[in-house]
C-alpha cells in the first residue's frame, strides 16, 4: 500500500518579475506636489507537475504626481510548493491561503527596496488577509458561476 500522509513542502521561492519605470523622468522630480499612490495586489495559481504548484503574487504600485506618472513598480514574487495527499476539499485554501501567505514577505521587502534603490521613499505595503480574500474571491464566484482563478486586491494609499 503506498505512503498516502499528506505533504507540504517549499521545493523553491524566487522573484518571477520585477520592472521599474520612470517615464517622466527627471522633470517630474522637481514637483513639489503630494504623490498619490495606487496599489494592486493579485494572486494566481497553476499546476506545474503532479502534486507540484506555482503560486504568484503579484504587486503593482503606480505612484503618480497630479496625472503623471512618477514611478511604476510592478513585482511578481513566486514559490513552487509541494502539495500531495491533500483533501481535495482543503487543496484550494492551501494553494490559496497558505502559499501566498508564505510568500507575501519576500514581495513586500522587494517593492520596498526597489523603490528605495531609485530614490524615493519606501512604498510599505500593507499586511494582506489572504483568507478573506479567498473567501470574497468564492463568494464572487458563486455568484458569477464561473471563476478564473484569480483574485485581487486593489488598495489605494495617499
Amino acid at each position: 500500500m503506498a505512503d498516502e500522509t499528506p505533504v507540504f513542502q517549499i521545493q523553491r521561492m524566487y522573484l518571477k518579475d520585477l520592472s521599474l519605470e520612470q517615464p517622466n523622468s527627471p522633470a517630474i522630480l522637481l514637483e513639489q506636489s503630494q504623490p498619490q499612490v495606487d496599489i494592486n495586489l493579485g494572486m494566481a495559481a497553476a499546476p506545474v507537475a503532479d502534486g507540484i504548484f506555482e503560486v504568484t503574487v503579484t504587486a503593482t504600485v503606480t505612484t503618480k504626481v497630479k496625472d503623471k506618472v512618477l514611478f511604476l513598480v510592478e513585482a511578481k514574487q513566486a514559490g513552487i510548493f509541494e502539495i500531495r495527499h491533500v483533501p481535495e476539499e482543503q487543496m484550494q485554501g492551501i494553494i490559496s491561503i497558505v502559499c501566498p501567505q508564505m510568500i507575501y514577505p519576500y514581495l513586500r521587502a522587494i517593492v520596498s527596496d526597489v523603490c528605495t534603490r531609485a530614490g524615493f521613499p519606501p512604498i510599505l505595503l500593507t499586511e494582506v488577509n489572504f483568507q478573506a480574500m479567498f473567501e470574497a474571491q468564492q463568494a464572487q464566484a458563486a455568484t458569477a458561476a464561473q471563476g478564473n482563478g484569480e483574485s485581487r486586491i486593489i488598495t489605494n494609499a495617499n
